[in-house]
């Protein structure tokens, strides 16, 4: 694992494949560690010609945490969303210092929910150094598609439940998933748990996980700047997703000129299932070498 810094950030990454692959950069969602991109996901990547990145956000994992910035409420993000501690165009910025710290001028960007956001942020303000965009289980706008207040209110209560150890963070882990993963598809309840632990050890904190959301809160309607791409663009939608559901995904694709959209039914939110694995590398394959 290596180490970048973005102006007092700095952000851990790792890679896998070929020095001289085509480069590509995993971006993973709200309050996810890199390792929520599954290795043997990296290594499938790799096995079509792909140099693969990922990295941990900052307040997550072994990047740096903002503790100064403190805990925000949720009251807070919505009636005061401006004093968010950063924003998502900061996170892309963290990004792209990843790519300068791999030499790679330009790279195939993948981002799921919140790291699809950041990734689409990466494409507006930096479009130089996209070579593609692929979009998964996220929307162009945050007044799209966007999760009922019942769901909300139940993932809230959820991820703020107290986390003692290991064990805690490995159910919270399998919890989370039961209830805004896939329903179409088997849920691999060892591996969840056992990511929910390597996290815990990692670095658990779920106060950065609330910065992240107030990034999130304080975004904008992306749809004017992503009309602008000139790059291949794929977008990939959960029919089952509870947190962002199917128009925010189909407000993405109907942004970007030319995207491919693609939506799998039983295919919820934030992780993709083993079994559609092989259908979305295909997917990416075919889109980023048009």
């Amino acid at each position: 694992m290596s180490e970048t810094s973005s102006a007092e950030i700095s952000i851990a990454y790792e890679r896998f494949g070929e020095p001289d692959g085509e480069p590509m950069l995993l971006v993973a969602g709200l309050g996810m560690q890199m390792i929520m991109w599954h290795d043997e996901f990296c290594e499938a990547l790799t096995a079509q010609g792909f140099a693969v990145a990922r990295f941990d956000h900052r307040d997550v994992g072994h990047s740096t945490h903002l503790h100064s910035a403190g805990r925000p409420t949720i009251m807070r993000m919505m009636l005061r969303p401006s004093t968010a501690a950063y924003r998502l165009s900061d996170m892309a910025g963290d990004a792209v210092a990843v790519l300068d710290a791999l030499g790679w001028p330009r790279a195939h960007v993948v981002g799921i929910s919140l790291g699809a956001m950041i990734a689409q942020e990466m494409a507006i303000r930096h479009p130089d150094r996209l070579l593609s965009l692929t979009s998964i289980a996220a929307t162009a706008s945050p007044r799209i598609g966007r999760l009922s207040m019942r769901t909300a209110m139940k993932l809230q209560r959820m991820q703020d439940r107290p986390v003692a150890d290991r064990e805690d963070a490995g159910q919270l882990m399998v919890d989370l998933f039961t209830f805004i993963g896939s329903p179409g598809y088997d849920m691999d309840h060892a591996w969840l748990r056992e990511m929910g632990r390597r996290a815990f050890d990692r670095a658990y904190d779920q106060a950065g996980r609330l910065r992240h959301e107030a990034a999130l809160m304080a975004s904008r309607d992306r749809r004017a700047g992503l009309s602008t791409l000139r790059i291949p663009a794929l977008v990939v939608h959960g029919e089952a997703d509870r947190i962002w559901h199917l128009p925010g995904g189909r407000a993405t694709a109907d942004a970007i000129p030319q995207a491919r959209f693609v939506t799998y039914p039983g295919l919820g939110h934030g992780l993709l299932p083993r079994a559609l694995w092989p259908a979305v590398i295909d997917e990416i394959r075919t889109v980023v070498r048009t």
